[in-house]
């Protein structure tokens, strides 16, 4: 399986912001959306980082609430970990587990085509063993 079928079933539907919005917006946006993560974009719809709730948290404890009021990018990873639509799910778990995301940018053409969390895995993953199962069944079954 790749992660183009994880696309295909969740949608490539993401939520973005800015480098230059607040922490506040940005902490909003994830509550009101109940998401763990916002892609920041730059200019010409590029990946520039990726904000999640760890960072928000991060920053809070270094800086206090006084944090909120900063811009994204003091925030965001810079590092962004991506991956494609031809990317293996075998090879996408490999990758979160080897740098610890739960959230993975899909690119397509150096643009932003989608996400991929680490919950969409797992259901993925849940699927394809379920239909395992039944196929087996089936199989001694018949």
């Amino acid at each position: 399986m790749h992660v183009r079928a994880i696309l295909d079933e969740k949608g490539r539907n993401v939520l973005t912001i800015g480098p230059d919005a607040t922490l506040e917006d940005a902490a909003r946006v994830l509550q009101e959306n109940r998401i763990g993560a916002l892609v920041v974009l730059g200019m010409n719809e590029q990946i520039k980082g990726i904000l999640s709730e760890r960072d928000i948290v991060n920053a809070i404890a270094r800086d206090g609430a006084e944090a909120l009021k900063k811009t994204v990018s003091v925030a965001m990873t810079s590092n962004v970990h991506r991956c494609t639509e031809e990317m293996t799910v075998d090879a996408l778990m490999s990758l979160m587990s080897e740098k610890r995301c739960r959230h993975i940018p899909v690119e397509a053409d150096g643009k932003l085509a989608g996400m991929v969390s680490i919950g969409d895995v797992v259901k993925s993953r849940i699927r394809e063993i379920e239909f395992e199962a039944q196929s087996i069944k089936a199989y001694i079954a018949g």
